[in-house]
């Protein structure tokens, strides 16, 4: 355990400096749980090595996290804080799914909800290793779910086993993680996660055209349309019919 803790500390200060105090403590609080050093101490030097292969200054890192149904992955992009394009950094594999494809409506339908949220907590003690929350239901969640309950806790963790969530193992959420929480110190407080069915181009559009989600899934494509196009975010709204705008 001693020199566990102490190669993940020599890790920490040699390669992930902070660039405030107020940030620094983020990531301190973190290392407090042994699952968070495990995970700097397994997978945070091949972590910078992605930095550095990709010119990405860790203390400048700002995360985006992209998921597709079809195709069962998640990808993990980065840049430096307001600079340029995004670039692909890591692509996990979706170890498991649950219900089909569509947004989530209610508790207990099983489905992965679709959309665009934010990372809005770190759990370094969840029951599937590590897991970072969304901030499912938004407000086009809780517009459009009526009366029923939406559901809550939704997350991309570890393990294989899923009900809702994002199962990407646990070898690839401690890669995720000490990513999120390095883009976290950094000073990224928002971290956005999309969520798409499939790739949603006009023709992957226009074969499913009978489908009860079509009307939806147009109203994600062209935030879809903004990132496959300039590798930046768009600017997405929430209307107050629980609609989603993007500009």
């Amino acid at each position: 355990m001693r020199l566990l803790l102490w190669a993940t500390t020599l890790f920490t200060a040699c390669y992930f400096p902070s660039s405030t105090p107020t940030d620094s403590a983020f990531r301190q609080d973190q290392l407090r749980y042994p699952r968070v050093r495990d995970a700097y101490a397994l997978a945070g030097s091949r972590m910078h090595s992605v930095l550095q292969e990709h010119h990405l200054d860790p203390e400048r890192l700002e995360l985006f996290i992209r998921a597709l149904k079809v195709g069962r992955r998640v990808e993990a992009w980065g840049r430096n804080q307001g600079e340029g394009e995004y670039q692909l950094l890591r692509t996990f594999r979706l170890a498991g799914t649950s219900g089909t494809l569509g947004p989530k409506r209610q508790t207990g339908d099983g489905q992965v909800p679709e959309g665009f949220y934010h990372i809005n907590r770190f759990n370094p003690n969840s029951q599937f290793h590590l897991s970072l929350g969304l901030d499912y239901p938004n407000a086009a969640d809780l517009a459009r779910s009526g009366l029923d309950d939406p559901g809550q806790d939704i997350f991309i963790h570890g393990s294989d086993v899923t009900i809702g969530c994002l199962p990407i193992t646990d070898a690839g959420i401690r890669e995720l993680y000490v990513l999120a929480v390095e883009a976290r110190a950094a000073g990224q407080t928002d971290i956005p996660v999309h969520i798409f069915p499939f790739e949603l181009s006009a023709d992957n559009l226009a074969i499913r055209m009978a489908s009860k989600h079509l009307l939806f899934w147009q109203e994600l494509a062209p935030g879809y349309q903004y990132f496959a196009d300039h590798h930046q975010l768009p600017a997405v709204t929430i209307t107050e019919r629980g609609s989603y705008a993007v500009q």
